[in-house]
């Protein structure tokens, strides 16, 4: 019996921090880094729930009329939310195996900017600071970031970018040579006296009249002019959907691969099982069902 896994399809990258034995911390690391589970899906949607509250609260401490009479409930639900998140990252600290590894990483460093900010304003004094102090504030909005640690979506996104960074990569640098030949066209063709005073400055307005923005700070007037940006403004149109289509076929391709989940080996500890897969595909031992409840 083929106990191997033999799908060829590319499997999501798990985070290697480190699944402990046994015991407490084996519990906590179920809830907070595995969400085939009912507390783990519970634990993801407190904390979604949670991270927006608090970028509303940081949008509502921007609004003047707003600040100024709840100045202080703003401030005590910043702290409540900057205590929240910092017993979220010292828990995801101390359940993990390698606590440094995650402390590097991408999420980690999200985490940490997302109570940092607080605690420096708090022990700075806001007088004579070389930095002002809404600059360390606004870093909390860096709070939406940590939605992508728990929504799937996110993942399938960024994996089917990074799967048509190559395609994406040749249709920038085709877009990129046709803005340099119609940038050059309008200098030679407009010249300084309408505006086109440089290259660079007509390959910028080509980049504004392809992407159908049109600013109106530089306008061709001669005929010939208005004929070019005619037809790059009908450019445009082709141009933004290129790239859509790259993504979409992209998703649709990983969409019809196998799902993997955060199932885990009971022999190896191993993470990334497919649903239905009844074999570690490390160690071949024999996975319990999969209940996804």
């Amino acid at each position: 019996m083929n106990q191997q896994s033999t799908s060829t399809a590319p499997v999501a990258p798990q985070p290697h921090f480190g699944r402990p034995d046994s015991g407490w911390r084996l519990r906590l690391y179920t809830i907070i880094f595995e969400a085939d589970t009912v507390a783990g899906r519970r634990f993801d949607l407190s904390l979604i729930v949670a991270i927006l509250c608090s970028i509303l609260v940081v949008m509502l401490d921007s609004v003047h009329a707003i600040s100024q009479p709840y100045g202080t409930l703003i401030d005590t639900l910043e702290w409540a939310f900057t205590i929240l998140f910092s017993i979220e990252y010292l828990a995801r600290l101390v359940c993990v195996k390698r606590p440094l590894q995650y402390a590097t990483s991408f999420f980690g460093i999200i985490d940490l900017l997302s109570v940092l900010p607080t605690y420096l304003a708090f022990f700075i004094p806001e007088v004579h600071l070389l930095l002002d102090v809404r600059i360390l504030r606004l870093i909390r909005i860096f709070r939406i970031l940590k939605l992508t640690m728990y929504v799937q979506e996110y993942q399938v996104l960024v994996d089917a970018v990074r799967a048509s960074r190559r395609k994406i990569m040749v249709f920038l640098s085709i877009v990129m040579m046709v803005v340099l030949v119609m940038g050059t066209v309008m200098y030679v063709v407009e010249g300084p006296n309408n505006g086109f005073t440089s290259i660079p400055k007509a390959m910028y307005w080509a980049i504004v009249t392809m992407t159908t923005v049109g600013y109106g700070d530089i306008t061709p007037h001669t005929e010939f002019g208005r004929a070019i940006a005619s037809v790059m403004m009908l450019l445009g149109w082709g141009v933004l959907a290129v790239p859509t289509g790259i993504v979409t076929a992209e998703m649709t391709t990983q969409r019809l691969t196998r799902v993997v989940t955060t199932r885990t080996c009971p022999n190896c500890l191993s993470e990334g099982h497919e649903p239905g897969a009844q074999y570690c595909k490390d160690c071949g031992a024999r996975l319990p069902p999969y209940r996804h409840t």
